[in-house]
C-alpha cells in the first residue's frame, strides 16, 4: 500500500502568492485525508495532482481561520463536481476537531443555502482549560448547536479525552488508528496519529518445507493467523512459522502550538516515520512566537528529538519566508536558515529535517521486511 503527504499550502495567517494557508493531503490506498483547510485550498487542490474528490475524512486542528476558511467552500465546490447519479454511493465525509466546528459548518452552510450531493458528519473534541489561555477558551454559549442539522449532516460524536492514555481516540479500522493529542496555543489546538497497523512478517519457507509443507493455499492461511492440523496430526501455529510482524507507518501532525499538553502526544509519536511541525518563526523571535501561540525550528526540533522521529517536515512559515525559489539576493528572512537552526538542534541524531513547500509531495515508503 503506498503512502505519500502533499503539502497544499505552507503558510501562516493568510494565504499569499507565494505561500497557500495551511493544507496538508495525506494519500493512501485510494483516499485523500485533509489536515486543516485554509482559505484557498480549493483553489491549491486544482492546482495539484490530488482530487478533491477522494477526500473522506478532513481533520482540524483548531479553530483559527487559516487552517478552517477554506472547508465550507471546499465542500461546496466537491459537490458541485459530484455526478447526481452517484450520489447514492458516496461515502459520508467525517469531519473532525474542536467543539464549535459543528456549529461553524452549520451556520455558514446554512445562511449561503448551500445543498451538498454528500453527507458529513462532524466529531468534536472536547479540549481542556490548560490547551489556551482563559481568553481563548470558547464558551459553550458560543459553540453550542442551537441551530437544527444542516440536510446533509450525519449526527457526529463528542469525543472526550481518554485520561488513561492522554489522548482521543478519533476511528480504527482493519488499516489504521488515528488518534489526537493536546497542544497549547491562543485556541484550544490539537495535533493527530496516523498508526498504520502491523503486517505479519515474512514466512520461514525453508522451516515449511522442512515440514513437508508446499506453496500454495496453507500459507496464505498461516499469514492470516490461522493454525493447521499437519498429516503428522501436530497443531502447527503461524508463530511458529512467522517472523516478527513489521510495525506500521506512523505518520504525527501538529497543528499550531508553542507546546505540547501532557504525555500523550510523546507516546503517540514516538519513533513516527514522519513528525510534521510548525515553524512559524525563526530562533531568533523565539519570544515572539510563544507570545503568539507558536515555535520556533529549535522548539519543534526538540519534539522531534523526544519522540525519536525518523523525519521531521517544518511548516506553517511566516509569509516574511518567501519559498528559496522566490528569495533574491539581500533577503534578510531566508527559510533556509529554519531549516539550519533545526538540523543544528538535531546534529547526531540523525533525524532528517525537510522543508516543506507548496505542492511538495513526501513518501513514506513501506517499512522493509527484516532479514531472516
Amino acid at each position: 500500500m503506498t503512502m505519500d503527504m502533499t503539502f497544499l499550502g505552507t503558510g501562516s495567517a493568510y494565504p499569499s502568492p507565494q505561500r497557500g494557508a495551511t493544507a496538508v493531503v495525506l494519500r493512501t490506498d485510494g483516499e485523500s485525508w485533509l489536515f486543516d483547510c485554509g482559505e484557498g485550498t480549493q483553489t491549491q487542490l486544482m492546482k495539484s495532482q490530488l482530487r478533491a474528490g477522494r477526500i473522506t475524512k478532513v481533520f482540524i486542528s483548531h479553530l483559527h481561520g487559516d487552517h478552517l476558511f477554506g472547508l465550507p467552500g471546499l465542500l461546496c465546490t466537491v459537490s458541485l463536481n459530484t455526478n447526481p447519479d452517484m450520489e447514492q454511493s458516496l461515502k459520508c465525509v467525517d469531519i473532525y476537531g474542536p467543539r464549535g466546528l459543528r456549529k461553524f459548518l452549520r451556520v455558514t452552510l446554512g445562511l449561503t443555502g448551500s445543498q451538498l450531493l454528500f453527507s458529513y458528519a462532524v466529531h468534536e473534541l472536547e479540549s481542556t482549560p490548560d490547551q489556551s489561555p482563559e481568553d481563548g477558551q470558547l464558551s459553550l454559549e458560543m459553540t453550542v448547536n442551537s441551530s437544527p442539522p444542516h440536510p446533509q449532516e450525519q449526527p457526529g460524536r463528542t469525543i472526550p479525552l481518554d485520561v488513561s492514555d492522554d489522548c482521543y481516540l478519533l476511528f480504527q479500522d482493519n488499516k489504521f488508528v488515528v488518534k489526537a493529542f493536546r497542544l497549547f496555543h491562543r485556541i484550544p489546538s490539537f495535533g493527530f496519529c496516523i498508526q498504520e497497523h502491523g503486517r505479519p512478517g515474512k514466512l520461514k519457507k525453508e522451516l515449511l518445507k522442512e515440514l513437508g509443507l508446499k506453496p500454495g493455499p496453507l500459507y496464505g492461511r498461516l499469514k492470516a493467523g490461522e493454525s493447521l492440523v499437519l498429516d503428522s496430526g501436530r497443531l502447527l501455529h503461524p508463530s511458529e512459522v512467522l517472523e516478527a510482524d513489521i510495525p506500521g507507518r506512523k505518520v504525527c501532525v501538529f497543528g499550531d502550538c508553542s507546546s505540547v499538553i501532557g504525555e500523550g502526544a510523546f507516546r503517540l509519536c514516538d519513533r513516527a516515520d514522519v513528525l510534521v511541525h510548525e515553524a512559524t518563526l525563526g530562533n531568533e523571535h523565539r519570544e515572539k512566537a510563544v507570545d503568539h501561540g507558536h515555535s520556533t525550528p529549535e522548539m519543534a526540533a526538540a519534539v522531534a528529538r523526544t519522540c525519536s522521529a525518523r523525519r521531521l517536515v517544518l511548516y506553517h512559515f511566516s509569509q516574511r519566508y518567501k519559498p528559496s525559489s522566490l528569495q533574491k539576493e539581500g533577503d534578510e528572512d531566508k527559510v533556509s536558515e529554519l531549516k539550519k537552526q533545526a538540523d543544528q538542534a538535531l546534529q547526531d541524531t540523525g533525524v532528517e529535517v525537510i522543508l516543506a513547500e507548496d505542492f511538495m509531495t513526501i513518501p513514506i515508503p513501506l517499512i522493509r521486511q527484516p532479514s531472516s
